[in-house]
């Protein structure tokens, strides 16, 4: 039996040597559980420094990646925002040359308009000269009239026709090399389709191309005659002659109807009945000629002014054409690049889909390793030693 003090109340007490072996113990697991406490402790603060240290490891590693793919996609977007800029760049250039191509044609439109107004006049002006010109000389050919009933009147009708052509022939001839340099004026001498007209007029250009055809009848008969002819009685025939030689136009020279004054006041236009046909007096053959002709070589210099705004308009068309192909091509190409794009897009997802997969491995390993602490908390020689005799009398004889 022992006695101690104790230490704060200062009373004295006996305890028995069971006693002090309890105490003893209960020192000896107070003190095995502090260090055991401070194991614990030490071991979570390393522990969760390593767990930080590894997180922020990766989070550095995760903020490379995403600035990679952030200065990846950025340069992309570069690419593509310079593709796009050099697309609308061309096509706003197409489509200025197209406007300054337009504009040069309304131009060229607006002057050709222009002179076809001063044409006009001029035309109106040359014909009101004309007019005036052929009335003077109506005069004068009555003279002429009178002179050819005389004639007729000494001549028999086959006389009196070839008279006529006679005429005429000698009029054309009279001005041919000074009016009308390239033309062709002769008799009608096929017959191969059971008929034929009197004379062929056809006039050229310089490079022999044709400009102008007239099928030519010349009517006359003797006063005498019982049976009177008329105009009309000959428009059919006419009509066919000047279709079977190709002919553009039909006219009929003719002395009959002498007092129908529908015939004696000039040039009759026919086309009512049959197109492009005219009836004259002989004394209108050369004026007829240089109307038909003059409208001619207008309607061949129109027809070269509006050669060249078709093909100015096909050239339009053509580049119309063309801007669409390129419009297409390119909708394809900003298709591919989106595609691309979206591609790249959907990459960057999935990386970030990985880091993010990552990351919660990483933080679910903590709970891992807490567990493992654990469990290496519990490990004990008892446990180690437990169903394996071996081990168990090592450690009895290190205890020895």
């Amino acid at each position: 039996m022992e006695k101690i003090v104790c230490p704060h109340c200062g009373k004295e007490f006996e305890i028995t040597d069971a006693h002090y072996n309890t105490i003893l113990s209960q020192i000896k697991d107070s003190e095995i559980s502090k260090k055991l406490q401070e194991k614990e402790t030490s071991l979570k603060l390393q522990h969760q420094a390593e767990m930080q240290l590894e997180i922020a490891k990766m989070e550095k590693q995760y903020k490379e990646q995403m600035l990679s793919k952030e200065n990846e996609l950025s340069v992309l977007k570069e690419k593509i925002n310079g593709y796009d800029v050099k697309q609308e760049l061309a096509v706003e250039n197409a489509i200025k040359s197209k406007d300054d191509k337009i504009q040069d044609l309304e131009k060229t439109i607006f002057t050709l308009k222009n002179a076809l107004e001063t044409n006009d006049k001029n035309n109106a002006i040359k014909t009101s000269e004309l007019k005036e010109q052929y009335e003077n000389k109506l005069k004068d050919k009555d003279e002429q009239i009178n002179y050819y009933k005389d004639l007729k009147t000494r001549m028999s009708t086959k006389m009196v026709g070839e008279t006529l052509e006679l005429h005429c022939a000698n009029e054309f001839n009279s001005l041919r090399m000074a009016a009308f340099p390239h033309a062709y004026f002769e008799k009608d001498n096929d017959a191969t389709s059971g008929s034929k007209g009197d004379y062929i007029f056809r006039d050229y250009t310089e490079d022999g191309t044709e400009i102008l055809s007239i099928m030519f009848e010349m009517k006359n008969e003797m006063d005498t005659t019982s049976k009177k002819h008329k105009n009309e009685d000959f428009f059919k025939e006419l009509d066919k002659d000047r279709n079977e030689k190709k002919c553009e136009y039909a006219v009929l020279v003719s002395m009959l109807e002498a007092d129908n004054d529908y015939y004696n006041n000039g040039i009759v236009d026919v086309s009512y009945k049959y197109p492009k046909m005219y009836v004259i007096r002989p004394q209108f053959f050369i004026t007829l000629i240089s109307i038909l002709k003059n409208a001619a070589n207008n309607a061949t210099q129109y027809k070269k002014e509006l050669s060249v705004i078709r093909n100015q308009n096909i050239d339009i068309t053509n580049f119309e054409d063309e801007l669409n192909e390129f419009k297409a091509k390119f909708a394809y190409n900003y298709q591919q690049a989106g595609k691309k794009f979206t591609s790249a897009i959907e990459e960057i997802d999935k990386s970030i889909a990985m880091l993010q997969k990552t990351k919660e491995s990483l933080l679910s390993s903590e709970n891992n390793l807490r567990l493992a602490n654990n469990k290496l908390e519990d490990i004990s020689i008892k446990r180690l030693t437990k169903n394996n005799p071996t081990m168990k009398a090592k450690f009895d004889n290190l205890k020895k």
